[in-house]
């Protein structure tokens, strides 16, 4: 905690100047600020930047991540010309929050920043984008607030669309989840920054997010440095930790941080313990080596059964993302995987195969569901999907709406057959 607070300090500092989201000037950019255009910054290698980036927290994890780390690097935007929008944004919630306070409604932005998460200096577990802001009146109450529209790596992109291209072609009604008409029940093994929860919650107002988290140490880096809603954390009791939202979540979350849990718990135990029924589950935990656990993927351990339990049996859907160090369809294509990491995910697909139980080939299904998986531009991730469907007609239906897929993100099918 001593830590943070002087990272708090250091990092008031820094804010105050108001020149980091103008320090890097670039032309032509895309407007999607998690756009690859912009992966330079994020990963702090922007030659333009003099700002090496700077360390708001560094500690170790008792949980076998190794040092967790939160570095911090400047963002070119939004230019500086945008805050004063975003000032009268903030006044203009409070007001309606705290009519009696308008005297004291004026806000200042600090800036924005990328904050990137890493396990021993090297795995880059996240990467958010960040606003600082305080009161006017009082300089000194700096905070953050993660900015939930930005999903900065493809492979995110790629597990976001997917899941909700997929799970719409099941004949849920997504949109009605969207406006909040109805509820999606989605669960997020593997917390990292918040990225996709917080997405996920902001954009699907009928979204209710439940994200597990084993290292209490992650847990502080995406609240208290990387800006997410703390009154997401929860006891093991299923309590909150906060009573009730401070009046600065009110104003910056307007309701998605109580429809967000963040929940201190080892995946396995919490999968196991649930009476949730999840529409929609999302599966990204990597350890301070980079290795997807075993126990997630055991086709003997009590986790994959205990997740084919609580999906729910006419549309769930899981996304899992997979590391692997060349294009694993290639290899399949071509024979035998060509490398360890080739023949490891190989093996994490069938254990899922097997447990969650579908069979057939290419886009055949039977009455238990379908898988298939997609490769991520850019980089070498894969994302596993299977979801459950009773049915035959998901086939055509599900391979019609995934030809249409977002253009951020590069598709290849296969069936995960024998």
């Amino acid at each position: 905690m001593m830590m943070l607070q002087t990272a708090r300090r250091r990092t008031n500092k820094i804010w105050n100047s108001r020149y980091l989201s103008s320090r890097i000037q670039h032309l032509h950019l895309p407007q999607d600020e998690g756009d690859w255009s912009y992966s330079s910054e994020w990963w702090g290698t922007d030659s333009s930047s003099s700002d090496g980036g700077h360390t708001v927290l560094r500690s170790n994890s008792d949980k076998g991540n190794g040092v967790v780390s939160v570095v911090a690097y400047p963002s070119s935007r939004p230019d500086a010309v945008e805050w004063a929008g975003v000032e009268k944004w903030l006044q203009r919630r409070f007001q309606e929050i705290q009519p009696q306070d308008e005297h004291d409604a004026d806000f200042k932005v600090l800036g924005y920043q990328w904050c990137v998460l890493r396990f021993n200096d090297i795995t880059r577990q996240s990467a958010v984008k960040i606003m600082a802001a305080c009161k006017k009146s009082d300089p000194g109450s700096v905070f953050f607030m993660q900015q939930p529209h930005i999903l900065a790596v493809p492979y995110l992109k790629s597990m976001a669309t997917v899941g909700l291209t997929t799970i719409a072609s099941c004949n849920f009604d997504l949109m009605g989840a969207v406006s909040g008409r109805k509820p999606m029940h989605v669960l997020c093994i593997g917390h990292g920054g918040g990225t996709l929860p917080l997405f996920l919650a902001s954009k699907i107002s009928g979204a209710i997010v439940h994200s597990v988290e084993i290292d209490p140490l992650v847990i502080s880096a995406s609240v208290q440095a990387m800006g997410f809603p703390g009154f997401s954390m929860m006891r093991p009791s299923g309590e909150r930790v906060l009573p009730r939202p401070e009046v600065i979540d009110e104003v910056l979350w307007k309701g998605t941080h109580e429809r967000l849990s963040l929940y201190e718990c080892d995946a396995e135990n919490f999968i196991q313990n649930s009476t949730t029924l999840y529409d929609l589950v999302f599966i990204d935990a990597y350890d301070g080596d980079d290795i997807f656990p075993r126990k997630f993927w055991d086709p003997n351990g009590p986790f994959l059964e205990a997740l084919k339990n609580r999906l729910h049996p006419q549309h769930g859907t899981v996304v899992v993302n997979l590391h692997s160090d060349a294009d694993f369809l290639d290899q399949e294509r071509n024979g035998s995987p060509s490398s360890g990491v080739g023949k490891y995910v190989s093996k994490v697909c069938r254990a899922y195969k097997d447990v969650l139980g579908w069979n057939g080939s290419s886009f055949h299904v039977d009455d238990s569901g379908l898988g298939f998986i997609v490769s991520a531009p850019w980089l070498c991730n894969t994302s596993l999907v299977f979801v459950r469907y009773h049915g035959m007609l998901i086939s055509q239906s599900l391979k019609s709406s995934l030809a249409h897929f977002s253009s951020a993100v590069t598709m290849k099918f296969r069936g995960l057959d024998s």
